[in-house]
């Protein structure tokens, strides 16, 4: 079953059409939330959600996409660290529905999506940085921080990478979601 869900998960006609129309679900999906918050989550869920947030900010702020291998900040902890941040920013978007039901298809789906893209990634780096991508992948963990390169520093922050991964652009978008439950959660009908 596993291996069907991966021949799925890396299915070159279903990613097309999923990353084409990204855009339309993930509304969709940010609707559907939104109405189904549950006030009594409401704090947990988005204080969860911006911990996801800032996890992901960090990693724009120190990821010099294809140029080099990022290796400080974040990227010291472990291989995928912006997946962890994603995973943590939706997990608190479902807690605030108080529907915990909801996050056991999410984890199983988020695994699924998770490892396969990685992998993918992963052939792509090691064909992009070769030796220093292979030393990379034995020193550091691929998603569960481990062993940390002690040699490259953990505090790491580059407005001009953040600017340049679109981070100001995450964070708008992620405000955006929690400033609309709020104020769905503050209407007057």
């Amino acid at each position: 079953m596993p291996d069907a869900i991966n021949a799925l998960f890396n299915h070159p006609g279903l990613r097309s059409i999923l990353v084409k129309l990204r855009a339309p679900i993930s509304v969709g999906i940010a609707i559907a939330l939104i109405v189904l918050t549950d006030p009594r989550w409401l704090w947990a869920g988005f204080i969860l959600s911006m911990l996801g947030e800032l996890l992901q900010l960090w990693c724009f702020a120190a990821l010099d996409k294809n140029d080099r291998l990022s290796r400080s900040g974040p990227y010291s902890v472990v291989r995928n660290p912006m997946y962890l941040g994603r995973f943590l920013l939706i997990a608190g978007a479902l807690m605030a529905t108080g529907e915990w039901w909801l996050l056991i298809p999410f984890v199983v789906l988020y695994w699924f999506y998770m490892v396969n893209r990685v992998k993918r990634e992963e052939k792509r780096l090691l064909g992009l940085f070769g030796a220093e991508y292979a030393a990379y992948c034995s020193a550091v963990e691929r998603f569960l921080p481990g062993r940390r390169d002690p040699s490259k520093p953990l505090w790491v922050w580059n407005g001009k990478l953040l600017r340049q991964n679109h981070g100001y652009t995450n964070l708008a978008v992620t405000l955006a979601f929690w400033g609309a439950v709020f104020l769905w959660h503050l209407r007057p009908w």
